[in-house]
């Protein structure tokens, strides 16, 4: 008998707020109290980043520093790469009495793929 295991960090997912990329970046522009939060390496935002991110990187040695400094009335939007971290990311946040926090549901590479998908039906 095959096992079908769901991994850790989908069990996690919902115990967060997610949003698919489109509703995620809707939200941004209709609301100014969001804090946008990034938490990949330096490196991948450099590379990539959606405008007014603030970047604290899941895998530096002072991130659990920087997520305790935050103001846990606040409103937090989180992303990475694939939502992994994000996803890690805000349950913890959760779990540490932060109220409002959502993630983007597949992270950069699913809005990637939305923005190329857009772009295609519109050169159609």
């Amino acid at each position: 008998m095959e096992s079908c295991e769901i991994p850790r960090w989908q069990q996690l997912k919902h115990m967060i707020n997610n949003l698919d990329p489109e509703a995620f970046v809707r939200d941004l522009d209709q609301n100014q109290d969001i804090v946008l939060i990034d938490v990949r390496t330096k490196a991948e935002v450099e590379a990539y980043s959606l405008p007014g991110a603030i970047n604290i990187d899941y895998l530096a040695h002072d991130f659990l520093d920087k997520l305790d400094k935050l103001d846990r009335q606040g409103h937090y939007y989180l992303y990475c790469r694939t939502g992994r971290r994000s996803v890690r990311t805000g349950v913890m946040m959760k779990n540490w009495g932060f109220i409002h926090i959502t993630n983007m549901d597949g992270g950069v590479t699913a809005l990637e793929k939305l923005q190329t998908d857009v772009k295609n039906v519109r050169s159609r």
